[in-house]
């Protein structure tokens, strides 16, 4: 049986007087979830967002990249694997058109994971496949989420 949840968000966004006469509009706005902090968020700079801010390209990439840890730390726990460390630089390739429309092309995860126990690399590395397959978020894109994982020891 499938479960469904609701996950609800609230953007508030106000035009400033001086923009009313002007071709551009700021960016600038706020999202709201119920019992979080507010979220100020801006286009990136390359559309003339405000670079100081989160940009819905650096929340979505952030939303893969955490999905899939804690997809991979699920998968993990359920095959004896004690991850000790993790971390990821990921990366997002945005593809703009002359018309102003635009999509990922694919997105880049760099998973380095530190375990104890050394006869689980395989294994490790193996399970970020699983992971993926698991993951809501890469789930819900309609491009490529790909994988140059890594494992060590400590």
């Amino acid at each position: 049986m499938a479960f469904k949840h609701l996950f609800k968000a609230q953007l508030n966004w106000t035009s400033k007087k001086e923009e009313s006469a002007s071709k551009f509009y700021s960016k600038t706005h706020q999202i709201k979830i119920e019992g979080k902090p507010v979220l100020d968020v801006s286009a990136a700079k390359a559309f003339k967002g405000d670079p100081d801010l989160y940009n819905p390209e650096d929340l979505l990439l952030s939303s893969l990249v955490s999905c899939h840890m804690m997809s991979y730390l699920y998968v993990c726990s359920q095959n004896g694997i004690e991850v000790l460390e993790y971390s990821d630089n990921a990366e997002a390739t945005l593809e703009v058109n002359p018309d102003g429309s635009g999509r990922f092309t694919e997105v880049i995860l760099n998973p380095k994971v530190k375990i104890s126990n050394p006869d689980q690399i395989e294994l490790a590395l193996e399970l970020h496949f699983k992971a993926n397959q698991l993951c809501f978020i890469a789930n819900s894109c309609n491009f490529p989420v790909l994988h140059n994982a890594s494992c060590e020891i400590v």
